[in-house]
């Protein structure tokens, strides 16, 4: 078994009900965005505001994997705040997680990630939350975006349907809104004085997800 096997396993078995645990070690074993957001952030000494954090398995995986810088998750889902502080239980240094909404982000410098989050707001409300969390990064800090981005690929269209089971099954409180083009997510970080990068992160996944890196220019 992979130190990372061992991890995602110690994770797991935190979580207080079954369904909780499948779901988490099928999207930690399968989904890339967890390695690759550790990669990034690795000797990083800022602190990380991980917007839309769900159950903070991205905080939980950070802290199995060797980074110890102040990790603040919020999250709109108080069901999944509990979850993520059972899963964190133990954790050293400890995790912070809250419930609160794109609309009321605490005073923070640092590191922020959105991850997955944009497409379940309006288009107006997804440019704001982009100027608000660019003023949250410090001056060697990264916004870290993973989102799918609108297009005609088949990609597109298998994850337009993956939201809607999603929807059905009550997972998520809200169904996705509005899926971004790139231009959308690059325009107004631009315009706030970032350099962004992107590339694909859909893994072994069918969807069709992509990698944001912003930087001040």
């Amino acid at each position: 078994m992979s130190s990372t096997d061992v991890a995602i396993a110690r994770i797991v078995r935190r979580l207080p009900s079954p369904g909780l645990r499948g779901y988490a070690r099928g999207k930690l074993r399968i989904d890339p965005v967890y390695a690759e957001v550790a990669r990034l952030l690795a000797g990083s000494p800022l602190a990380l505001l991980d917007i839309g954090c769900g159950m903070g398995l991205l905080g939980a995986y950070l802290r199995e994997h060797g980074w110890h810088g102040d990790y603040l998750g919020i999250d709109n889902d108080p069901r999944k705040i509990a979850a993520g502080r059972a899963a964190a239980a133990g954790l050293l240094p400890p995790l912070r997680l809250q419930v609160g909404d794109d609309g009321d982000l605490p005073a923070f410098s640092g590191n922020v990630a959105l991850l997955d989050v944009l497409h379940y707001l309006p288009a107006a409300r997804q440019r704001a939350l982009l100027a608000v969390a660019a003023t949250r990064i410090a001056p060697d800090g990264l916004l870290l975006i993973r989102n799918v981005l609108r297009d005609r690929s088949w990609r597109y269209h298998a994850t337009v349907f993956e939201e809607h089971l999603l929807r059905l099954s009550r997972w998520m409180r809200v169904g996705a809104v509005h899926f971004p083009r790139l231009d959308e997510i690059r325009a107004p970080l631009q315009a706030a004085g970032f350099a962004v990068e992107h590339r694909p992160l859909w893994g072994r996944t069918p969807f069709n997800s992509y990698l944001l890196l912003a930087r001040r220019a």
